[in-house]
């Protein structure tokens, strides 16, 4: 999966978590959305690894500064998964 494929499947999560529309770009951070708090920044790292079918280390996830960032650390863990 190339990032801006993961990006677009990320956008589901998104759509599922926030109340607001928020529109998943490389760039996109927390701080960029007033609602993203750290209960939310929980669900969507739950909703990530479900619809991925991958599983992130503890604070391996607030490593990453923006979504461009997490989906590489998605591909990365997806690929894992397929050389296991």
């Amino acid at each position: 999966m190339t990032q801006i494929e993961i990006l677009a499947k990320m956008q589901t999560v998104f759509d599922d978590v926030f109340l607001d529309d928020v529109k998943v770009t490389p760039e996109l951070s927390a701080n960029d959305v007033e609602e993203w708090d750290s209960l939310l920044q929980i669900s969507l790292v739950l909703g990530v690894e479900k619809a991925f079918n991958v599983r992130f280390r503890v604070g391996e996830v607030e490593g990453t500064k923006n979504l461009g960032e997490f989906a590489d650390l998605i591909q990365r863990r997806m690929n894992q998964g397929a050389s296991a």
